[in-house]
């Protein structure tokens, strides 16, 4: 008998069809977004669909419209909207309405008592706190930072509600590149487990010499694709530019012309005018390939990256059919959880040890290019930060 899973902020199925060419059977999903629902019942028509705001379910509903009882349930997985943690945006956390979406998400998790949890998000969860507090308020004559107002209060948050019910608590931010995707995607992976130790890592599948690459990922898609046109400045100057380059290959006259007030920004700008590589993975897709600063542009062709070409670097099947127009497509796709880090989740919850193993830091084997998070290290740094709080408001 397959191992049971529920998907919470479904999206395009990305997660639940990796869990599930890993062992799993999604038994129902939870998606808000029209466009997203309609690819949902295009793909799996049989699916229970929750269609609406995942606040107004719980528990007990879905296990009375499963039929079944407490505990039946093996996973439980969910990405909440990670605007609020991103480090691009304001960083409302949990004071954001869509923060709180991630209390609702734990609470009715908890309330199905799987065996395991998870929880995937952005980077920007491990350093964004609850509250923020202005900067003059702060220090020497000012009460310490609460443990919610610094860095990482937002995750110091979900970790108490998730062992306080009795769950064991790792997570790690992961690349997905080093598990096979031909795709530099950066997320961070919680997973609280029932046993009494916490899972390990995943570890890396696939070395810096290993990874897969944008041309062997698009090889022998038919030639008609579904783009959105380039914009006319990108028209006008990306012939100038190669394959793996951006704006920074243009003349230095053409530069300034090219970019307009974003030159004078700081910065790398790396997404300025800048064609894929054929050779290395893409960057990380986003919801809109044509964004002057986040522009993912073909190495070779006129154009972006085509609906076709997200598909593949996502590890979607050709022939998963994507819901809505161009735009929404992209969306979907963008938002989505690369197929081949979640099968490897999948197989690591089902197959992997329990021992709470170290990541690997050498330089050809490593989770991200970041430092400091994984859950051992993060409770360091968390800890530490609330100790430099205290001392900074009562040094002399």
């Amino acid at each position: 008998m397959s191992a049971r899973s529920i998907s919470f902020f479904s999206g395009a199925l990305g997660l639940d069809l990796g869990l599930e060419q890993a062992g799993f059977k999604c038994l129902a999903a939870n998606e808000i977004d029209p466009r997203a629902c309609e690819t949902i019942r295009l793909n799996r028509p049989k699916l229970k669909l929750y269609d609406g705001d995942m606040r107004q379910l719980s528990a007990e509903q879905i296990l009375s419209d499963l039929r079944l009882s407490y505990g039946d349930i093996d996973l439980v997985v969910g990405g909440p909207p990670c605007q609020a943690f991103s480090t691009a945006g304001k960083r409302r956390s949990l004071d954001d309405n869509r923060g709180n979406l991630v209390l609702h998400f734990l609470n009715v998790a908890i309330g199905l008592s799987p065996q395991w949890i998870v929880l995937e998000n952005v980077r920007g969860l491990l350093s964004a706190p609850i509250r923020h507090r202005p900067h003059i308020e702060r220090g020497r004559g000012h009460a310490p930072l609460a443990p919610d107002e610094l860095p990482g209060g937002a995750l110091a948050r979900v970790v108490t509600i998730l062992e306080d019910a009795g769950y064991l608590v790792s997570f790690c931010l992961y690349d997905a590149a080093n598990f096979g995707v031909p795709q530099r995607r950066e997320r961070l992976i919680l997973i609280a487990n029932r046993d009494d130790v916490p899972v390990s890592y995943l570890q890396p599948t696939h070395t810096i010499d290993e990874w897969g690459t944008f041309q062997a990922a698009v090889k022998g898609l038919r030639r008609k694709q579904e783009f959105i046109p380039l914009r006319d400045a990108q028209l006008k100057y990306l012939p100038l530019v190669g394959p793996g380059e951006n704006w920074r290959v243009l003349p230095p006259r053409v530069q300034k012309i090219a970019l307009g007030k974003a030159y004078l920004a700081g910065g790398g700008r790396v997404g300025f005018f800048r064609r894929v590589a054929w050779d290395s993975p893409s960057p990380t897709l986003v919801t809109s390939p044509t964004m002057p600063a986040t522009l993912l542009a073909h190495p070779r062709e006129l154009r972006p990256l085509s609906v076709e070409e997200y598909k593949r670097l996502q590890g979607f099947p050709d022939d998963w059919e994507v819901a809505g127009s161009t735009t929404q497509k992209y969306r979907q796709l963008g938002n989505a959880v690369p197929i081949g880090l979640a099968k490897h989740l999948g197989h690591h919850l089902l197959n992997g040890p329990k021992e709470h193993t170290r990541v690997v830091t050498t330089r050809q084997l490593v989770t991200s290019r970041y430092s400091f998070t994984s859950d051992r290290e993060w409770r360091v740094q968390y800890a530490s930060a609330i100790e430099r709080s205290r001392e900074l408001c009562f040094s002399d």
